[in-house]
């Protein structure tokens, strides 16, 4: 399944790997979870017992895709690189109305 395909679905658990500074300087997803970057590996068995499929984001994509790479090597299977936060939300709020 494809990342447009889950978001479509409605079906999808989001994770926020940014710094809580950055969610109030720069705002946030309503619904998602907070795990900055720093603490995925450590709370990695918390992620992989999420029983949805997981979207990261952050502010660019980069951080979240070094979370989910970390994910994976540690055997996420449904695990999708969501990308910016801004274009993200903008994304599910043109496909699925105010998230």
């Amino acid at each position: 399944m494809s990342l447009a395909e889950v978001l479509k679905s409605g079906n999808y658990h989001l994770i926020d790997v940014r710094e809580p500074m950055e969610l109030e300087m720069d705002g946030h997803i309503d619904g998602a979870q907070n795990i900055p970057l720093g603490e995925v590996e450590d709370r990695k068995e918390e992620i992989l017992s999420i029983t949805k499929p997981v979207v990261l984001f952050c502010r660019s994509g980069n951080r979240s895709g070094k979370a989910l790479d970390l994910l994976q090597s540690e055997g996420l299977k449904e695990g999708y690189n969501g990308g910016g936060w801004s274009e993200l939300k903008a994304h599910l709020e043109a496909n699925q109305g105010t998230f």
